[in-house]
């Protein structure tokens, strides 16, 4: 009579000392496991994804792709600089959402190349990947819904912690380092969802050309963050920074730490994104065009209801973007001379 232990079959014990070695064999085949259970767990918390954003239309940016302007001295775009950090840190696969009207200029500009280097996935974000019973209501809309459409379209590609990160902006090497780290740090499940947040401060996120819009940030002590109100047309003044409304300016202190989409996710929160899409297409009214489903609407809200921690992290670098068309200019000068720093190769 044989019987199985691991992978091996052993013949009935015939006397004390085959059953002594098959209480030895035993354990060891129990630790082998162990061991083998560790590497895999250890294996899958060191897996994180970067989800690029880059489906917004780029009204501002004088009718152009924003997202595929070349800033680098071979043609490179804010996203080839976006990629290389992340890979640099950890991160070992790409999401670009992006839209179908794009996808051949993308795949040609950007895509095909990153593809030899990382694993990449693509999904779609359309106005209409909605429900079937909020088509009509909202049939003669043309934008899409906002950033908290743009992370749920990711549903079914992502299933390992990610970061999530606008395409058009440039946010340093040390804040992927930072997110990569927290995102595959091995931490006790919590009562409430864990989010990670890399925070900017406001000054160094102004543009010299017009008004912008930030997640303003209240954090505490313990760095965890205690409220997020997504704020409209902040602009740059000679003494600091002003919410511009109207002719009217009230002053912000230019200290203060801002949101730039820069967040990490485990894979649970599509599940709220989802829930909370269908409650905020059904308090929508009929007819409504420009209302949008926001990450710093939704996680401010998710706060309220205390079902959330973030967790704050800081960057010191700068960050820069491309919000204006006349950005370009000042973002190829800050490019060149970050390689000329020696900290990415001139191709």
């Amino acid at each position: 009579m044989r019987f199985c232990t691991g992978v091996f079959y052993l013949d009935k014990p015939k006397n004390n000392a085959n059953i002594f070695l098959l209480k030895v064999w035993y354990v060891i085949m129990k630790k082998y496991a162990k061991i083998c259970n560790l590497q895999m767990e250890e294996t899958s918390m060191n897996k994180a994804t970067l989800v690029i954003m880059a489906a917004g239309i780029g009204s501002r940016f004088g009718g152009g792709i924003k997202q595929l302007e070349p800033v680098g001295p071979k043609g490179e775009i804010i996203m080839d600089y976006s990629i290389y950090d992340a890979m640099e840190a950890g991160f070992d696969k790409i999401v670009f959402v992006i839209r179908k009207d794009i996808e051949e200029d993308f795949r040609r500009i950007i895509g095909n190349r990153i593809e030899k280097k990382i694993k990449v996935e693509y999904v779609f974000q359309e106005v209409d990947d909605i429900p079937d019973e909020y088509k009509e209501k909202f049939k003669g809309r043309t934008k899409p819904w906002g950033t908290g459409q743009a992370i749920l379209c990711c549903k079914e590609v992502v299933k390992e912690p990610f970061l999530v990160i606008n395409a058009d902006d440039y946010y340093g090497k040390e804040a992927y380092v930072e997110a990569f780290n927290e995102l595959t740090k091995n931490e006790e499940k919590a009562d409430k969802m864990n989010v990670s947040m890399v925070s900017f401060v406001l000054k160094n996120t102004l543009s010299e050309n017009g008004g912008v819009t930030r997640g303003v940030c209240k954090v505490d002590e313990k760095q965890l963050l205690t409220e997020i109100v997504e704020t409209s047309n902040i602009i740059k003044t000679a003494t600091g920074a002003a919410i511009k409304n109207g002719e009217n300016e009230k002053v912000i202190d230019a200290d203060t730490p801002v949101s730039m989409n820069m967040w990490g996710f485990m894979p649970e929160f599509f599940d709220v994104l989802k829930n909370g899409f269908d409650e905020f297409l059904k308090t929508q009214e009929e007819g409504n065009l420009k209302g949008e489903y926001l990450l710093p609407t939704i996680i401010g809200e998710l706060l309220k209801e205390n079902k959330v921690c973030v967790r704050v992290l800081k960057s010191c670098d700068k960050w820069f973007g491309v919000t204006y068309k006349e950005d370009k200019e000042f973002v190829v000068k800050e490019v060149k001379a970050l390689i000329d720093k020696g900290l990415y190769p001139e191709k």
